[in-house]
């Protein structure tokens, strides 16, 4: 008897102990100066995102709605306390101004200095923090100018071709956008990050594809058991070489790279990101003050003076392997989605549709029905409209973070002032600002002309975000872009995207911490012309 009690005191204990570390932060919003929303124990805010009762755009334009009064507000990301930002000018201040204070992002997949051989999700450019990042975003940036886009240009043109080739000859069918455009972008990466070429629609089980296909899905109960762990535990996933990628899908990518880079070394050359990689490790790589850079486009977003200071890191194999992982996770799923809601809208909008074939077919006939080339490309102005409002209505990523590497005292200049400590998060809701009447008009309505060449003069600036803002935005806004418009340009001039019995308006997005996804596939109609 007298054990029983002992164990259910030391059990009550431990409950107790437990509960007053899972709890004891949760008052850390009552003396700032903004409101916070409720927290619960172990779920912190985001209860009705870990439980799958909404989606993650949903959520992050609900609460940016109900602080609508708020220019910033506080929650608690399972036990991390966020500061979620409703203004842009305090925006760009976090972002842009101070961005010193706020270098990294969350740490999901634990610290980028510890080591283990099985961690290459640690290595990944979007993963590395502080002066790391920094070498790395300056070592990799010359990479990704337009000047460098235009020499992979033919690759995208001709995974592009073959694509619409062996479409053609189908005829008249209904296909799931999401997985035509995820073979298309898995081909694309193939070839311009590998160095290889597979052709994911007519040979469609092949080994590229299917550990590419692994990789990407965030949605299995083992990446979200892992995904769960790293938002509560990520230095100790980390420390036990738990990875967000797979061991067979490491060991299977790893292989390719290490092949490359042996090809290339014995003197095979080819214009591709392999190519790239290999002359920034030589210290072969950087920014050229003749380049001109060509509008990639709107959304296209400028590299800081971090990204053009030049580097003399040698790259090691190992992050010439993390970085090719980071290609294909930030170009496989996210391309393929954005292609998949534009496919969507210009379906649900043929009076868009029929504006932007006009502007592809008048781009054939100066090109006398050739190939189409870099140059053509970035004067289609219309359909760089049409991308840079379908990403303004499905932005791939809901929300970006911002970690406080020390402590910030945050002042608008009216009277808004308190200190972030070291520790804490940003959230930037892309979603609810992209979605705020304030900032567009009608902001549920697909109208490319927000984009026109007067209109656009009127976005204000921190309110448009597909490839997020300031320094760490995305390093290959340019390559994105590229691909879309190349893709959509031979589609078009091909085919008409109709709306059928099997499209799902609105779409129902998948619930729970996900990237942009729909639960039921976008199905519609593809008419050869």
């Amino acid at each position: 008897m007298q054990i029983d009690v002992a164990y259910l005191c030391a059990g009550t204990l431990i409950a107790a102990l437990i509960y007053y570390l899972l709890t004891k932060s949760h008052d850390y919003f009552h003396n700032k100066p903004i409101p916070s929303m409720a927290v619960t124990p172990f779920l912190g805010s985001t209860g009705r995102l870990m439980l799958k009762c909404c989606s993650f755009p949903d959520f992050i334009e609900s609460i940016y709605n109900k602080y609508s009064g708020a220019k910033v507000f506080g929650l608690f990301d399972t036990m991390m306390p966020m500061f979620v930002l409703r203004d842009p000018e305090l925006i760009k201040l976090i972002a842009i101004k101070d961005f010193e204070y706020f270098i990294d992002h969350r740490p999901v997949f634990g610290a980028s200095d510890i080591e283990h051989p099985n961690l290459i999700a640690t290595k990944t450019l979007f993963t590395l923090t502080g002066q790391h990042w920094k070498r790395m975003r300056s070592t990799l940036s010359p990479a990704f100018t337009g000047v460098k886009m235009k020499q992979m240009f033919e690759l995208v043109v001709e995974c592009s071709e073959s694509m619409i080739e062996f479409y053609r000859k189908k005829g008249a069918q209904e296909y799931d956008m999401k997985d035509l455009f995820s073979r298309f972008a898995n081909d694309v990466i193939a070839t311009c990050a590998f160095g290889i070429k597979v052709d994911s629609s007519r040979n469609r089980e092949n080994e590229f594809y299917k550990n590419g296909l692994e990789i990407a899905n965030f949605t299995s109960f083992k990446m979200l058991m892992k995904l769960f762990g790293f938002r509560l535990f990520p230095d100790w996933m980390a420390r036990f070489g738990i990875d967000m990628i797979g061991q067979e899908q490491s060991d299977f990518f790893s292989k390719l790279i290490k092949d490359a880079i042996k090809s290339r070394e014995s003197g095979v050359v080819r214009p591709d990101m392999i190519h790239l990689l290999l002359q920034a490790r030589q210290g072969m790589l950087k920014h050229q003050q003749q380049e001109v850079e060509q509008n990639a486009g709107f959304a296209a977003v400028e590299e800081s003076e971090i990204g053009r200071t030049h580097s003399t890191h040698v790259m090691t194999e190992n992050e010439m392997i993390g970085q090719c992982f980071f290609f294909f996770l930030a170009g496989f799923d996210t391309v393929s989605t954005a292609l998949t809601f534009l496919a969507y809208e210009l379906a649900l909008n043929p009076d868009v549709q029929e504006k932007l074939r006009k502007e592809v077919e008048d781009t054939n006939r100066m090109l006398n029905g050739g190939s189409l080339t870099y140059d053509s490309l970035h004067k289609m102005t219309y359909l760089d409209m049409v991308l840079s409002e379908s990403l303004r209505m499905w932005p791939p990523a809901s929300a970006v973070d911002r970690y406080c590497v020390k402590d910030y005292v945050l002042d608008d200049g009216q009277g808004l002032k308190f200190t972030i400590e070291k520790g804490a998060g940003i959230w930037l809701p892309i979603q609810g600002i992209h979605h705020d009447p304030r900032f567009y008009n009608n902001p549920k309505k697909f109208d490319p002309e927000r984009f026109n060449e007067k209109r656009r003069l009127e976005i204000q600036p921190g309110t448009y975000m597909p490839f997020g803002i300031g320094s760490r935005n995305c390093i290959g806004s340019r390559f994105a872009l590229m691909e879309v418009k190349c893709i959509m340009y031979y589609l078009l001039l091909n085919f008409t995207i109709e709306r059928c019995n099997n499209t799902t308006v609105p779409p129902t997005i998948v619930k729970g911490f996900s990237l942009l996804a729909t639960e039921k596939p976008i199905i519609v109609k593809l008419l050869p012309k």
